[in-house]
């Protein structure tokens, strides 16, 4: 089985000039790198440390420290599953948006649930135990992810754990 990722991910910045003219910041291609599990590459694009968002700041989002998720903002980042490869079961007290760009994914809940997903599917994680799984023997899997930071699922009052493989 090969693991292989989809290539590189091109990212296009806009900003302003000193006259408030839009101009293009940045046109740049990054690799995905693998993760420490083995089942996928990623890469960051974007980063913005709260929200509202200050379009006034001039960093370079892709260049913040974030984790999976970034307390008080958002991230957007490709993720490349690898054929035949499962990530581990994981929760984040996140609101992520997932659209498959290529290939196909399954997404597995804590109870057994399953629903596959293919290219243009677009699915609303909204903090529940899942993981992912690349049902193909040959085809890497192309995903694009938005995590917004979210309050934790709260039952009988107490707030679910975050679960990090």
């Amino acid at each position: 089985m090969s693991k292989v990722n989809k290539g590189p991910v091109r990212r296009v910045v806009t900003g302003h000039d000193a006259q408030g003219r839009a101009v293009f910041v940045e046109d740049a291609r990054f690799d995905p790198v693998d993760v420490a599990t083995g089942d996928a590459a990623m890469c960051l694009l974007w980063t913005a440390p709260d929200l509202p968002v200050d379009n006034n700041d001039p960093t370079d989002g892709r260049t913040r420290d974030a984790g999976t998720t970034l307390r008080g903002g958002s991230v957007i980042r490709t993720t490349d599953m690898y054929p035949g490869e499962a990530s581990p079961f994981h929760r984040t007290s996140s609101l992520d948006y997932g659209i498959v760009v290529s290939g196909h994914v399954e997404l597995e809940l804590d109870d057994g649930a399953t629903v596959l997903l293919g290219a243009g599917d677009v699915v609303i994680q909204r903090g529940t135990i899942h993981l992912w799984r690349n049902p193909s023997p040959t085809e890497t899997c192309r995903i694009v992810f938005i995590l917004t930071e979210a309050l934790p699922v709260e039952v009988d009052g107490l707030p679910l754990p975050d679960i990090h493989p």
